[in-house]
C-alpha cells in the first residue's frame, strides 16, 4: 500500500456504516484535531479541490459503504471513494474461514507488509492487502469473536 495505504480495525457498532463513521471521526481527530486546517469533517470534505486531487491518504477519503461484491473498476465512477465487503471466496483464501478474527486479520496485514519489504513484489498479489488494486477505494472484512461479528477491518488505498 505504500504511503497511501491504510488498514484499520474498529469495533462493529450496529453496522459497517456506523463503524466507518466512528473510525473516520477518530482519524479526523488524530489528523486535524487541532482545528488549524479544518474545524470539522464537513469542512474538510467541502474543500473539493484538496479532496479530489490530493486527499488525506487515510480512511477519511472514503465516503460510503457499498454492498456489492463486484471488484471496483476505474471505469465505474460510482466505485470511487467506497469500501465494499471482501468476497467470501477471498476470505477463505486469506483466512481459511469466512469468519476471521481480529488476530487473523492483523496477522494477514502483517504478512502483507512483510511481502512489501521483500525483493519479490509479486508476492504482494497473494496477500490480503494485495486484493486492493484501485486507488480511492477499499474493502472491509467483518471480524468475529465466538462466531459473532465484533469488529470491522478496513483496508485500501487513496492518493498517490
Amino acid at each position: 500500500m505504500g504511503a497511501s495505504g491504510w488498514s484499520y480495525v474498529t469495533p462493529c457498532r450496529e453496522s459497517v456504516g456506523v463503524a466507518l463513521e466512528a473510525l473516520k471521526a477518530e482519524v479526523f481527530a488524530q489528523l486535524y484535531g487541532d482545528g488549524d486546517e479544518y474545524a470539522s469533517m464537513e469542512e474538510l470534505h467541502a474543500d473539493e479541490e484538496f479532496m479530489e486531487e490530493e486527499g488525506t491518504h487515510s480512511i477519511l477519503d472514503i465516503r460510503r459503504v457499498v454492498e456489492t461484491l463486484k471488484v471496483p473498476r476505474e471505469s465505474r465512477t460510482a466505485d470511487y471513494f467506497t469500501v465494499r465487503p471482501l468476497a467470501p471466496d477471498r476470505l477463505l483464501i486469506h483466512f481459511d474461514t469466512e469468519r476471521p478474527t481480529v488476530q487473523q486479520y492483523e496477522d494477514a496485514v502483517a504478512r502483507s507488509y512483510t511481502s512489501m519489504r521483500t525483493d519479490c513484489p509479486g508476492d504482494l498479489d497473494t496477500t490480503l492487502l494485495g486484493e486492493h488494486k484501485m486507488r480511492w477505494t477499499g474493502f472491509y472484512v467483518l471480524l468475529h469473536t465466538d462466531d459473532l461479528p465484533t469488529h470491522v477491518g478496513f483496508f485500501g488505498s487513496s492518493g498517490d
